[in-house]
Parts: structure tokens; C-alpha cells; sequence
């Protein structure tokens, strides 16, 4: 039984053909193209919105140099958005459970980030790693803490990803789990329990779309410290 609980988070395959790729392409498909006209529908309005606040909100600290990000990292904001949330349907694959491919995500923008601070600005990017006032019988430790947190980075960012989706994700099943079970047993108690459901649902989605945008903004703050 317990097993069965994780298998939402295996690749599905079809004819033994893997379809992690199809999952992850169908959510462009649900945005809408800009269109020339003047006027254009409530959902484009909408969308188009939403990007501008978001890419406003992001990049205002940010030096002018860093805004040359501002269309790569609101691709991968609405990416992991639309892959989050329409992970929570019914019968469908969450691509953004899996470590590898956040690990795949978070590991080149972070090295990036470095590669850039490195090569534009290598005093104040190395000057992170010892901050100013250090005693100096402390510094040789310092530098040596401040290297692990470096690198510690974009593990923590696709861990952060990763765990927090499962959790949710199995945590619905097992409420849903009990509630179909205590259903002809205790009713009132299933319906207790599936209102914890709609609850946590509603939580879910919440954290589908914070997820998302939190794995963005510590990007941007990572460029931040190297622009």
C-alpha cells in the first residue's frame, strides 16, 4: 500500500515510450500567443499583466545589467507555474517532483550566475565568500563556511522544489485515502475529512504558485550579488 502512494511520481511511459517530454511541453500550449490587434481577449489581458508585474517586481533591485534575465527568468517563472499547477489534476504527471531535472534546472542558472559575477566583477564575487571585519584567526573558517553555503546553493533550490511538491502531493492522497475509506464506516468523519481536503487543496495550489515564484527570486538574488 505504501508503495503505491509514490507511484504518482514515476515517469509515465506508453508502449515503453517515456512521456516526461510530453508533460512537460503540453503546459505552453494553454498560453496564448500576442495577437496584433488593439484590443485583445480578458485571458491575454490578463496574462500579459501578469508578466509585467511580475518581471517589474523581480528585476526593479536588480542593476541594469541584470535585466537582460528579465525574458529567461519569466519563461521558467510561468514554466514551473503552468507544470505546478496542472500537476494537481486528476491523473496527470508532475514533472517538477522530480529531483533530476530541478537539480537540472537550478544547477546551470546558479553556475551562470557565478560565471558571470566571476568574469565581470571577480573581487566583489570573491569578496562574498570573506565578509568585511572577519578577525583574522577566524578567516581561513569563514572562507571555508561561506565555499560550502556557495555550493550548497542549487541543492537547496531543487531539494526546496522537490520536497515541498511531494509532501503536498502525498499528503492528499492520503487524506483522500482516508476519506474514502471512513465513508461507509463513520460519515460524518469522511466529511470532515474531505473538507481537510478542499482545505489542503486550496493550500496546494497556494504553494504551487509560491514554489514557483520563490525559485525565481532567489535566481534573481543569486544574480544580484554578481551583476
Amino acid at each position: 500500500m505504501a508503495l503505491n502512494f509514490f507511484d504518482q511520481f514515476m515517469s509515465p511511459t506508453l508502449m515503453g515510450i517515456p512521456l516526461i517530454g510530453l508533460a512537460m511541453t503540453l503546459p505552453w500550449i494553454l498560453f496564448t500567443s500576442p495577437t496584433p490587434r488593439w484590443l485583445t481577449n480578458r485571458f491575454l489581458t490578463l496574462q500579459g499583466w501578469f508578466i509585467n508585474r511580475f518581471t517589474q517586481q523581480l528585476f526593479q533591485p536588480l542593476n541594469p545589467g541584470g535585466h537582460k534575465w528579465a525574458l529567461l527568468f519569466t519563461s521558467l517563472m510561468m514554466f514551473l507555474f503552468s507544470l505546478n499547477m496542472l500537476g494537481l489534476l486528476p491523473y496527470t504527471f508532475t514533472p517538477t517532483t522530480q529531483l533530476s531535472l530541478n537539480m537540472g534546472l537550478a544547477v546551470p542558472f546558479w553556475l551562470a550566475t557565478v560565471i558571470i559575477g566571476m568574469r565581470n566583477q571577480p573581487t566583489i564575487a570573491l569578496g562574498h565568500l570573506l565578509p568585511e571585519g572577519t578577525p583574522t584567526p577566524l578567516i581561513p573558517v569563514l572562507i571555508i563556511i561561506e565555499t560550502i553555503s556557495l555550493f550548497i546553493r542549487p541543492i537547496a533550490l531543487g531539494v526546496r522544489l522537490t520536497a515541498n511538491l511531494t509532501a503536498g502531493h502525498l499528503l492528499i492522497q492520503l487524506i483522500a485515502t482516508a476519506a474514502f475509506v471512513l465513508l461507509p464506516l463513520m460519515p460524518s468523519v469522511a466529511i470532515l475529512t474531505a473538507l481537510l481536503l478542499f482545505l489542503l487543496t486550496l493550500l496546494e495550489v497556494a504553494v504551487a504558485m509560491i514554489q514557483a515564484y520563490v525559485f525565481v527570486l532567489l535566481l534573481s538574488l543569486y544574480l544580484q550579488e554578481n551583476v
